[in-house]
This record gives structure tokens, sequence and C-alpha cells, in this order.
């Protein structure tokens, strides 16, 4: 009802795979409330013939911008595929009078670039403005994020309502100038450490993609200008990349699995006798399998003061080709089965929906030609109109800058260090983007800058993923001086513990980090210091 009582305009990427149907559905609603709105939506996200078609002619290979490999060598058959749109379209549809703008994949910024570009007057060369609003919608794109959530200094927002964090606002000048906000009243803090948070999150280097800008962020950096309200600035504007990012899907078989609890003393010791007796059990069955996997999750609690901080998780994980490879039969009751001859006190998870087969989706991410999108705008009275490539665009190297060592700080003696996990003294932030897994670290305090970039070479960095460093390909390591902040990127199977390799790197790691006695003081007499690991403790000795 606000929408039409206030004439606020919406654009969403709401519409998945049928961004048409979600057109009608909310018309329908509009309509049914008796509401004067006129509803736009977008298509050309949907992209698989122009991508089938693309290869029975021979034009293009889709190597895969993570891993290198080539389409034709994929082993899975594409059933879908979608390209990020950029937001001019929107743009288009607010031009025409629509009050809502209902879109399908676009990237996740292009709401706030149409918008920002309808409302100023934007034309598509203005790329400085135009770099600006991306870089905003980049920062206020995942809600609660850039005001506190998944904010490492967590534990700061405790007093300021942590308990129900706010939602940000993003003010775009005419110029471009952006400033983030959020809603008064609201918990959480917005503040140059949670917008640097949330700026690590996916971005893959200096150049940061849209299909209707590339936005260049080596100068990028923010101003705290009151509470709650932070400056972006330095974002420079370059042309777009004459190709815009493709996910294609694939049916990937099907997985299932079956959790164990192990309690009190010889946890490791308990799970390898189940691990013998599951894989004893599967073994008439494990042929099919492609992949089988055992492992602890969690740890018990030493002189543990009750039952459940004494229990970890043990996961019996399954993948293979068809549902019936991992059948009840040949995966759930094998694993199920031993109870009676298993560990002291064995006892399995006892939803066992779980240990059904559900269905998997593999993942590819390439790149495909702007001019074969067919982007267009359809508005209320049945009118559509296309919105063209851009006219002038730039190709950019295959690879971001990388640097895997800092070799230009002056001097490395930091005089007397002590040990511990780098979430003392260093934020970080994880996600993914494509198949890559990524995290970004930076420091509150320039004092602390060179020692960051100076220890947390690529090298450092497998050495602090211990187990969880498989092999893959350590992609890039880049840093921003003027946030203090640098990032590396891992090519590996994504899965939804990438979001948590920050807490893994800086919290659980066994190796620890020789951090300088002088920082680690100063930081804990500004009372500013979380041990983010109550496992590990730090005793400070203050010299005289």
């Amino acid at each position: 009802m606000d929408i039409a009582r206030y004439r606020i305009k919406v654009a969403v990427n709401a519409g998945a795979s049928d961004t048409e149907l979600l057109h009608t559905v909310v018309t329908e609603m509009a309509k049914k409330k008796g509401l004067d709105l006129k509803i736009a939506w977008i298509s050309g996200d949907e992209v698989l013939p122009a991508v089938q078609r693309a290869q029975q002619e021979g034009k293009s290979k889709f190597e895969n911008i993570c891993t290198g490999e080539v389409l034709d060598d994929w082993k899975f058959k594409p059933i879908y595929a979608q390209a990020y749109l950029g937001g001019l379209g929107i743009t288009a549809a607010f031009e025409k009078g629509a009050d809502i703008v209902v879109c399908g994949r676009v990237s996740d910024a292009s709401p706030c670039i149409g918008a920002a570009a309808w409302w100023h007057g934007w034309s598509r060369d203005q790329l400085h403005e135009l770099a600006n609003a991306f870089v905003t919608g980049h920062l206020i794109e995942c809600s609660n994020y850039v005001c506190g959530g998944n904010f490492t200094g967590f534990k700061s927002l405790e007093w300021k309502g942590w308990h129900d964090i706010g939602y940000p606002i993003a003010e775009i000048s005419k110029s471009g100038q952006a400033i983030i906000t959020k809603n008064q009243g609201s918990g959480g803090e917005v503040s140059t450490q949670t917008c640097t948070s949330q700026l690590l999150y996916e971005i893959q280097g200096p150049w940061y993609f849209n299909s209707d800008v590339t936005a260049v962020l080596d100068g990028l950096y923010f101003e705290q200008v009151g509470t709650d309200r932070v400056a972006l600035r330095g974002v420079k504007g370059e042309l777009p990349p004459p190709t815009t990012k493709i996910g294609l899907t694939a049916r990937g078989g099907y997985q299932a699995e079956v959790h164990w609890f192990l309690c009190g003393l010889d946890i490791r010791d308990k799970a390898r006798m189940m691990e013998a007796q599951a894989r004893h059990m599967l073994k008439p069955y494990s042929d099919k399998f492609t992949k089988l996997e055992f492992t602890i999750n969690g740890s018990a609690g030493e002189d543990a003061s009750n039952q459940n901080a004494a229990t970890v998780d043990f996961r019996i994980f399954v993948q293979a080709p068809n549902a019936s490879d991992i059948s009840p039969d040949k995966f759930f009751r094998p694993v199920v089965d031993p109870i009676m001859e298993g560990y002291p006190g064995a006892t399995p998870h006892l939803d066992w929906r779980q240990g059904f087969p559900k269905a998997v989706q593999e993942y590819y991410v390439t790149l495909l030609p702007q001019a074969d999108v067919q982007h267009k705008v359809h508005l209320w009275d049945g009118a559509e109109f296309d919105i063209p490539p851009p006219p002038n665009s730039r190709v950019y190297p295959a690879q971001q800058p990388s640097q895997p060592v800092t070799d230009d700080i002056k001097s490395t003696d930091w005089g007397q260090t002590v040990r511990g996990p780098l979430g003392w003294i260093v934020h970080a932030r994880s996600g993914d983007k494509g198949s890559n897994a990524n995290v970004g670290f930076w420091v509150r305090h320039r004092a602390e800058w060179d020692w960051l970039r100076w220890i947390l070479s690529v090298d450092t960095v497998k050495q602090l993923l211990a187990e969880e460093y498989k092999g893959n390909k350590i992609v890039s390591r880049l840093y921003f001086c003027s946030c203090c902040a640098l990032r590396v990127d891992e090519n590996c199977r994504i899965d939804s513990s990438s979001r948590t390799h920050m807490v893994y790197i800086f919290c659980f790691t066994t190796t620890l980090i020789e951090a300088s006695a002088a920082l680690a003081r100063t930081i804990f007499w500004r009372k500013m210091l979380l041990s983010f690991c109550d496992r590990n403790t730090l005793i400070f000795r203050r010299s005289s």
C-alpha cells in the first residue's frame, strides 16, 4: 500500500528462472488491492540458446573463468544458463513510468545502478557516476552485512543492539558520491570497518566488472562522516567489458548424509571405529560412489560442564550419479545398522531424511559477449523494447593483478613478537565467486598494515589453511593500501564452508602467527583486542 501511496519506486532481482510469471503474480496482487501501479519486467538473462548456438558455430570455447576448463570438456550437460545483466534496463523502465521493475538475474548491484541513473538522468557514458553507484550497490546488496552482520568485530556490537541489526540505506548524489547509513534506531553500526568487510566480499581485484561499467578500486577508501554515516571515496570508472558473466547449471547427481554423535573421551578413535564399520557395510555398493567422506565436525570441550559441550558431530557423506546408487538400502541402512556393534554411546541423528538421496546441481562460470544477450524491457501495456549492449567497451586481462609476496617493505624488524591467532589483530571476511573461495583481511590501524601484507604471503595462507588446503590453486593475492586490506582467492569446489574460511584461518588454525608484541599490546590496552577463540589464550606481560 505504501508503494502506491508514496509513489515509491521498486526494482528487485527476484524473478529467478521465471521473471514473467512473477510479473504476472505481482500485477494480479496490485489489481486485487485496487492499486494503480505500473509494473514492468526485464528479460534477457536466460541465455542457454545463445550458448548452444555459439558452441555449434564454433564462436567460443566458453572457458571457465575459475578453472580454465573449456565447456566441451565439462562432463555435465547444461540445462540452464543465466547472464548477469546490468542496470540500464531498470533505468529505461523507470523512464517510461514504471513503479515496480521485476528482474531475473541482473547483478546484485544493478538495481542500485538503475535507480540512481534514472533519478539523476545519467547517460551510459558517465562512467564515474555509474561506477560509484555500482560499488554502492555492492555495499548494500547483502542486507544487514554492511550494518554489522557477518562482521568479525561483532563483539563490539553487543551494546549496539546486535539482537536486531538494521538495514542499509544508500544516499547517492548527482556526482555519484555516496554515503552508506542505516534506518534510525536500529541495531548494529555503519562504520569504515563494516564497510570494508562488505567491500572485500566477492570482489576479485582492482577491476570490478558490471555490464554497464568497470569500477576501478585501487584508490578506494572510506571516511566516517558521522554516526552510522560512511562516505565512499576514490572509486574511478572505466569502460565495461564486451562480455558478461554467465552461470551454467547441470544435473550433478545425488547426495545423502548421516550424522552420528560422539561424546567424551577418545573422539578420534570412536570416529575411526565408526568409519571402519561403515566402510565394511558399504563395500558392496561403494564402487558406484563418486564421493564418500567421513568428517569430525567440532571438538569436545576440555573438562566440559555438560553433555552437549562434550559432544561432536561425525558426518558420513556420499555422492553418486544416480539416486538408485545411494538408495536407503545401499547407504542409509549400511551406515546406521552398526549401532549395536558401535562405539560406546553410539547415537545416530534421528532426522533420517538427510540419509535419503537428494539432487545435486553443478555450476560452471564463463563469459558471453554482451551482443549475444537479448536484454529487453517489457511494459505493463504489452510494449517492449531492447537495451543495446554498450557501444564502447574494453578488453581486460583474463587474470586480475596479483602479488604473491610483499617485497617493498624497508624493514621487517617487528621487535619482540608473540605467537597467537591472526584474529587477535586482523579482521577478515570470506565469501565466494563462481567456484572461487575468497578471504579478505584488513587491519584497523595504519601501523599494522606493513606487518599484515608482509606476513600474509600466498605460502603463509596455504600454511594457515592446514588440512583445508588440498592443493587448490591460490588464484590471486592483492591488496588495497588505502583500506589497509588484502584479499586471497582460492580455486576450489564451493560449498557452504567457503563463507567460514576466514573463521578457520584466523581463529582455529593450529599454526599461529608471529605478531608484533608492540602491536598486540597496543590493541590490548585500547581494549580492542578480541580473542576470537576461547581455546587460544595469550598472556601479555607489560614491560616496565
